[in-house]
């Protein structure tokens, strides 16, 4: 079963990441005496199965806590880069996009959200997520733990609500909900974050073909939208 959102052929591997690829200098401890473990996380605010992901890997890090301290930063990705900016029929979209795959496709991605305890909402629209990434390098800015319950929102609210990762209105009220600062100013003006959005898409996106993908430690990657065991395993090792 495909566990990750693809805009082209791609094959699921855990692996050592490529020693091209530009990671950021990972640390090996933290003030807790715990070891720190360090998880980059490239997504698409408008890829399922990176929300699937997220819910799975809160699971098994709440699950680790005693063990290990985490710190989460998460990086841009477009699985359609073209998406236009004032957002289209979500269902019309997809059954363009997918043809006779759509209804197979929704089905199955409505029981995986119900296992998770989540309908998955098919309405609203569906567009650019250019916005929603220029507001998660921002908040990031602030703390990472707040980048994290961002995620979260934006992905509750797309998946869940209808809502439109391109709405304006919508951003900013995910942002209240996490306590961000300066949001309405900082998404006034088009320029702002995107350039720091094209890096990090350079710095990450390079060497992968799908999301969500996770690198731990800046050594060990996973791809897709794994269950919590998984990454407890992949946790135990990094620590190594």
């Amino acid at each position: 079963m495909r566990l990750l959102c693809l805009p082209k052929s791609f094959s699921f591997h855990f692996q050592k990441v490529n020693k091209k690829q530009t990671i950021m200098a990972q640390s090996s401890g933290s003030n807790t005496g715990k070891k720190l473990i360090r998880i980059d996380i490239t997504s698409d605010s408008v890829c399922p199965w990176c929300f699937v992901g997220k819910r799975n890997l809160d699971k098994a890090i709440t699950r680790s806590k005693d063990q290990f301290d985490f710190e989460v930063k998460w990086h841009p990705y477009f699985l359609d880069p073209t998406a236009p900016k004032e957002g289209v029929n979500k269902k019309e979209y997809y059954e363009k996009k997918l043809g006779s795959r759509t209804q197979g496709i929704f089905a199955r991605m409505t029981e995986i959200f119900r296992n998770i305890g989540l309908e998955y909402d098919m309405s609203g629209l569906t567009g650019s997520s250019l916005d929603s990434h220029r507001l998660i390098y921002f908040t990031g800015k602030q703390g990472l733990d707040k980048q994290h319950a961002l995620v979260e929102e934006i992905f509750l609210g797309y998946f869940t609500q209808g809502k439109f990762v391109g709405d304006r209105e919508f951003l900013l009220e995910s942002a209240r909900k996490v306590g961000v600062e300066g949001a309405a100013e900082f998404l006034e003006n088009p320029n702002n974050g995107v350039k720091e959005v094209n890096e990090e898409l350079e710095k990450y996106s390079a060497n992968i073909s799908g999301v969500p993908n996770y690198v731990i430690n800046g050594k060990h990657q996973l791809s897709g939208g794994q269950p919590p065991e998984v990454f407890l395993k992949t946790f135990q090792v990094a620590a190594k």
